[in-house]
C-alpha cells in the first residue's frame, strides 16, 4: 500500500489512488485522492478529489487501495458508500 502511495506521490499529474475508507464511526465510502505527503508512519495527507480539499487518512482504514491514472478523474468524484 505505501509503495502505491509513493508512486501517486512521486507523480501526482499522473497517478491517484482509489480506495474503501473507514471512518471513526465505522462509516465506509469510497474516495479517489491525490496523495501529497506521509503524516507519519500511520498516516497521509492527500487531496480528496470526492470533498475536494486536503484529508488526513489513517493508513489502516485503508482498504482496496489501487493505483489509477489521474487522467480518468474529474473533481468533484462521487463519494459512493460502500
Amino acid at each position: 500500500m505505501k509503495q502505491q502511495l509513493r508512486r501517486a506521490m512521486s507523480d501526482p499529474d499522473h497517478y491517484v489512488v482509489e480506495f474503501e475508507y473507514e471512518d471513526k464511526q465505522g462509516n465506509r465510502t469510497r474516495r479517489v485522492a491525490s496523495p501529497i505527503r506521509f503524516a507519519g508512519p500511520r498516516s497521509f495527507l492527500a487531496l480528496c478529489l470526492s470533498r475536494e480539499a486536503p484529508r488526513m487518512f489513517q493508513i489502516e482504514r485503508c482498504r482496496q487501495l489501487q493505483l489509477k491514472p489521474a487522467w480518468q478523474y474529474c473533481m468533484p468524484v462521487p463519494i459512493a458508500m460502500v
